[in-house]
């Protein structure tokens, strides 16, 4: 199923690339965050690859930390691209088709970037595919409760304004639906966090100008290929002052964001017990209680 225009995807990141720096709080916190992340892990990966890169956020942030000799970097847009390998290797390649030999990595960060494949899987796949056996893949994806607030007032004022709705802002997956792709893809140990990042403005049109700068807006196939109407857009900006305002005048808006990690499978990795190979009788793991069913 193909839900966003990669196409436009890519068009729309090249136009952010040459001021996204104005833009790119969120990709530097969070690129902060996986780096905390993977400081839990006590190992070094020489090779690494830092797909849908941007800029180079993650780059920058791991330079001389983990044991990183190699760091490669890749984005959809050529212009980001250029922008991150100005440190180090880089190309320009989909993440729904990626160019990389088996073995190649050991280790695979994103971030915020898989938000935006349709083939999810497919590219989950590709990526444990690429790591080396033992290999680690670390990354972050915006989730289903990113801008919350946004998408309910432009729901309520396309009604208002057209008496019809249309798809304004992407659809994100769960952590469910992150833990369940993992899995999928065959990543051993699987875990899924996530993290809520609020961010407040002076109004809507400023959280729309940062999105247009970060390259994040609205990409879904089905979207009205009309320009958004201004009437609408004001109306929208309108109820979203008028619902969520602060004290202070500004307005919040929520940015989930969903941690993903797995492990390409080894054999020295710890396993699942098969069923009943269990030394320990159930009654003795419940401190001897033992219940009867009636």
């Amino acid at each position: 199923m193909n839900v966003f225009d990669r196409v436009l995807v890519r068009r729309r990141r090249d136009r952010a690339a040459p001021r996204f720096t104005e833009h790119a709080f969120l990709f530097e916190e969070v690129a902060e965050r996986l780096s905390d992340r993977l400081d839990d892990v006590r190992r070094g990966f020489p090779t690494v690859l830092d797909l849908g890169s941007h800029d180079g956020a993650v780059g920058r942030v791991l330079a001389g930390r983990k044991g990183i000799e190699r760091l490669v970097a890749c984005d959809l847009s050529p212009a980001f691209a250029r922008a991150a390998g100005r440190s180090g290797p880089s190309v320009a390649a989909d993440e729904e088709f990626l160019p990389f030999a088996p073995h190649s990595f050991d280790l695979v960060v994103s971030n915020l970037s898989l938000h935006w494949v349709n083939d999810l899987p497919g590219a989950l796949l590709q990526v444990r595919q690429a790591l080396k056996p033992d290999g680690f893949f670390c990354a972050s994806m915006l989730g289903g409760e990113t801008l919350a607030e946004l998408r309910r007032c432009l729901f309520e004022a396309e009604m208002a304004v057209s008496g019809g709705v249309s798809p304004r802002v992407s659809p994100y997956a769960d952590v469910r639906d992150a833990g369940g792709l993992l899995q999928r893809a065959g990543f051993a140990l699987p875990v899924v966090d996530s993290d809520t990042l609020t961010v407040t403005y002076s109004d809507a049109f400023a959280l729309m100008r940062d999105l247009r700068g970060m390259g994040e807006t609205n990409a879904v196939l089905a979207r009205h290929k009309a320009p958004v109407r201004r009437e609408l857009l004001f109306e929208a900006a309108r109820r979203y002052a008028e619902q969520y305002a602060e004290p202070d005048g500004r307005l919040p808006a929520t940015f989930q964001v969903l941690y993903l990690a797995g492990w390409s499978p080894h054999e020295s990795q710890q396993q699942p017990l098969k069923p009943g190979c269990g030394t320990v009788p159930l009654a003795d793991a419940l401190k001897g209680t033992q219940h009867k069913l009636h």
